[in-house]
């Protein structure tokens, strides 16, 4: 029983820790996440996490880490306009996988290399066609529309069964009665067929980045 437990310790390593807790995170998500529940889906104790991670700060940073090299980075041989939204695109795509990480995002104290790399691509991005002040107001709107639209996706009730009882919670007398307008927009648009809640984030994004386009070319010295 000793080798057994010395070979898995051997076989431990920070790597595997921050695999773990990823999972675990997706799994859970971080508010029930500890320590001791990392050690049991990794078969191991809690003294061994310690030893490769010295604390949960240092895991919740790697595995935001991690999350930020899941996001490609803008294609430095595309003009920053496509570079950009394909960017955030895919960094929409990453939070739906893992949705536990939108609030841990931009609040680490220790950033990682992915972290860093990650910001440090979109600001040379941004940089190639918008000033230093228009790159900041571009960096922070298009983060707070992606990572809020992730949020409000993950929040949003499931397909099927889930969704149909809401559904049906809008349609009957007494509500269209207390609450016409938001009948109209829930029985006329969003409950008939074809209509998806993600295809508003194509629009938003475009919106976004069509405007900021618009005003590199109005006001070319500024932006």
């Amino acid at each position: 029983m000793a080798v057994e437990r010395t070979t898995k310790r051997q076989q431990m390593t920070r790597e595997r820790v921050l695999e773990g807790a990823l999972r675990l995170a997706d799994e859970i998500g971080v508010a029930e996440f500890t320590i001791r529940r990392l050690a049991d889906a990794l078969d191991s104790k809690p003294m061994t996490i310690y030893h490769h991670v010295p604390s949960k700060d240092e895991i919740l940073d790697g595995i935001v880490d991690m999350v930020f090299a899941e996001i490609a980075l803008p294609d430095p041989a595309c003009s920053w306009k496509p570079a950009v939204r394909a960017r955030c695109v895919s960094a929409r795509e990453v939070l739906a996988a893992h949705p536990w990480a939108v609030p841990l995002m931009e609040s680490r104290r220790s950033p990682g290399p992915a972290t860093l790399r990650h910001h440090d691509a979109m600001v040379a991005c941004l940089l190639g066609g918008l000033s230093l002040p228009m790159t900041a107001h571009a960096y922070a709107l298009l983060d707070a529309f992606v990572y809020g639209f992730a949020i409000q996706e993950a929040a949003l009730p499931t397909p099927g069964d889930e969704m149909t009882e809401v559904a049906s919670s809008l349609i009957d007398d007494g509500f269209a009665e207390q609450f016409p307008a938001l009948h109209t927009f829930a029985t006329e648009h969003a409950m008939q067929p074809g209509y998806d809640f993600g295809n508003e984030f194509d629009f938003g994004l475009d919106l976004i980045l069509d405007r900021l386009e618009q005003l590199a070319g109005e006001h070319p010295s500024e932006a």
